[in-house]
């Protein structure tokens, strides 16, 4: 057996955890649901990202802005939806959110699942 066995399970274990915290808690149906049913959508990109295109009706509030800006999405028992380019910074968006006292957070992870 090869000495980099464990190495390799090492880094196949961190790849594989990182693929899954960035996956989508939901699909595109269920996000338009719950944004008609008065859940808020919430571009975590930064603003120059929003401007060049975004899902109608989400507002944008930057990933290094949230733990400040958290106040702006309403109640925390409202849904909120976050997506952001790849998915990676809604699922952190999601856990801070979380972490805030959000009861319904949902990672639609990347734009394009929309």
């Amino acid at each position: 057996m090869s000495p980099y066995i464990f190495l390799w399970i090492g880094v196949a274990v961190i790849a594989a955890a990182f693929c899954y915290s960035k996956r989508s808690d939901l699909g595109s149906a269920k996000a338009r649901e719950l944004v008609a049913g008065g859940a808020a959508l919430v571009d975590v990109r930064s603003p120059a990202e929003f401007a060049t295109g975004h899902i109608d009706g989400a507002c944008n509030i930057p990933l290094g802005e949230l733990a400040r800006r958290a106040g702006e999405l309403g109640l925390t028992g409202r849904p909120v939806i976050v997506y952001c380019a790849s998915g990676t910074r809604s699922a952190l968006a999601q856990r801070a959110l979380a972490s805030a006292g959000f009861a319904h957070v949902y990672n639609l992870g990347a734009m394009r699942n929309w």
